[in-house]
């Protein structure tokens, strides 16, 4: 196995087949959950970050057959035309059965694929929720470290909830169908509000369909912008306010168009500034986002909550127990956050807590007659007198 300095040296190295394979291979290693491999993980992050953040990043999601995919294609080679790279990151779901995924995105993009500019990479989902996978900020990383001018991620089939995806790119492009909802079904908060340009893809199959979409999709979108999003007001006429285009991706009609919008929506966000505060914000989302993962992983093998999960599972099964109430349980014996609260709460007043009161913190079914005790009921300490510490 290659050092983590070679691996580095040949991903940021040359283009070529070497570079390629260590791309995949870094990819692979940022992906692996085995816990010998995370530190040679993030020491691989940690080499490549200063290769990293010249890239475009484009974010496009959509329903389950919108055309993604063929999209992804038609752009692709629209891009490389340009004389730009381009790298793909497809996300496939994962069956909540079997916990497999096809993989197989990369069939709908048999050109691309094997264009020598291009880089195409299937990941699983996993069961992540959002509609990307657990570490696609960290393959993105490695695909602007290896000098890809475009990196496109591509999403699950989403609904109205999945937005993960508008967190860690700078130009989030939602594709819709002709004749896919009413105006009502457009205003309704969630992924809609988020986009920045919104595609209606095989507008050439019923081309009035498609005018009266476009139409519905750009008053709603217009309706969202006058409330609370101060990156769209509409009296700033710098603001980049979202657009709806018309395109077939399959014929390639309207690809021009969509690169042209997107790189206005570049230069004015970098004339404004929100595009680099943009990119911080992403930082601070992904670094909250590890900080959680972190926690869950700290959580399932935490000595303590391993114990009494089996017999606390069974209870809730029977319906002896509320599972929220178990959930109170698990968490008050997760070590690091009963530390945390037990050392907290001591400085909390003794009227916070008087019993009966709002204070009050019940574990387990036990009582809990002080500070510490209300939060795990694992440790007991005396009760602080005078009402402070």
């Amino acid at each position: 196995m290659a050092s983590l300095n070679e691996l580095t040296d040949r991903v940021v190295g040359a283009p070529g087949m070497v570079q390629r394979r260590a791309i995949a291979k870094a990819i692979t290693l940022l992906e692996s959950t085995r816990p010998s491999d995370r530190e040679r993980a993030d020491a691989l992050l940690a080499t490549l970050l200063p290769h990293s953040g010249r890239a475009f990043r484009l974010g496009l999601s959509g329903t389950p057959g919108v055309g993604k995919s063929t999209l992804i294609e038609s752009l692709g080679l629209y891009l490389i035309g340009q004389g730009l790279t381009v790298a793909v990151l497809t996300i496939d779901p994962s069956s909540t059965v079997s916990g497999g995924s096809i993989l197989g995105d990369k069939t709908r993009m048999e050109r691309l694929s094997v264009h020598e500019n291009a880089f195409i990479r299937p990941s699983p989902s996993g069961g992540n929720l959002g509609g990307v996978a657990e570490k696609t900020r960290e393959a993105m990383l490695v695909l602007e470290a290896a000098g890809y001018n475009v990196v496109i991620v591509e999403t699950v089939g989403v609904g109205q909830s999945e937005i993960a995806v508008a967190s860690m790119t700078d130009l989030f492009v939602l594709m819709q169908l002709p004749n896919s909802g009413d105006e009502l079904q457009a205003i309704k908060k969630g992924v809609m509000e988020l986009a920045d340009l919104v595609l209606i893809n095989k507008a050439d199959l019923d081309p009035d369909a498609a005018t009266r979409a476009c139409a519905q999709i750009t008053s709603s979108l217009r309706l969202l912008g006058q409330h609370g999003n101060p990156d769209r007001a509409a009296h700033d006429p710098q603001a980049w306010r979202p657009r709806v285009l018309q395109l077939s991706a399959l014929s390639g009609q309207g690809v021009a168009k969509l690169w042209q919008a997107a790189t206005e929506f570049r230069e004015r966000r970098t004339r404004s500034g929100t595009w680099e505060a943009r990119r911080r914000g992403q930082s601070l989302s992904w670094m909250r986002e590890r900080i959680e993962a972190g926690l869950k992983q700290l959580f399932r093998n935490d000595p303590a909550v391993r114990a009494r999960l089996p017999s606390l599972s069974r209870e809730v099964a029977q319906g002896r127990v509320v599972a929220s109430s178990a959930a109170r349980e698990l968490l008050a014996l997760f070590g690091p956050a009963s530390d945390f609260a037990a050392d907290a709460a001591s400085d909390v007043p003794d009227r916070a807590i008087e019993p009966g009161g709002a204070g009050t913190a019940q574990s387990g079914g036990a009582g809990a007659s002080s500070e510490r005790t209300a939060v795990s009921p694992h440790r007991q300490s005396p009760r602080p007198q005078g009402g402070k510490d």
